[in-house]
């Protein structure tokens, strides 16, 4: 039996795969303190439906692959805000008005944001030069 990633490892592998479908403006909230069903909030945008649908699509599916249960999944249908429950990380996939308008990060401000920095330039690295990582 496989065991259960950490939800550094789910938000890591969260963040690669939507950034592989073209998410953007992801940010990470630790929100722990304030939320008793959770640790991470994830927060990343799409730029259409369809970009929505491909990106949760994407990032559930890869957390499957790594161990992680979705626990619960909603919105997938509409594609303006994609809700993905993992247990201690929280996906939310908006379309790019959607998150304007309901702005978690500002109704989270309290909660610390993670860096997510080395992700992103991990995943930049591998699309410049995907024969590099295999070594």
């Amino acid at each position: 039996m496989k065991e259960s990633p950490s939800v550094q490892q789910m938000l890591r592998t969260a963040v690669l795969a939507a950034e592989s479908k073209g998410a953007t403006t992801p940010v990470a909230l630790e929100v722990s303190e304030h939320f008793a069903l959770a640790d991470v909030f994830l927060i990343v945008s799409g730029s259409v439906e369809r970009n929505v649908q491909a990106i949760s699509d994407e990032v559930e599916d890869a957390l499957n692959a790594s161990g992680a249960r979705t626990i619960r999944r909603e919105g997938r249908g509409g594609g303006r805000w994609v809700l993905l429950d993992f247990g201690d990380l929280i996906v939310h996939v908006f379309h790019q008005e959607d998150r304007e308008f309901y702005q978690l990060e500002r109704l989270w401000k309290d909660c610390p944001v993670i860096d997510l920095e080395g992700f992103i330039a991990e995943t930049a690295d591998l699309q410049s030069d995907p024969g590099d990582s295999v070594k």
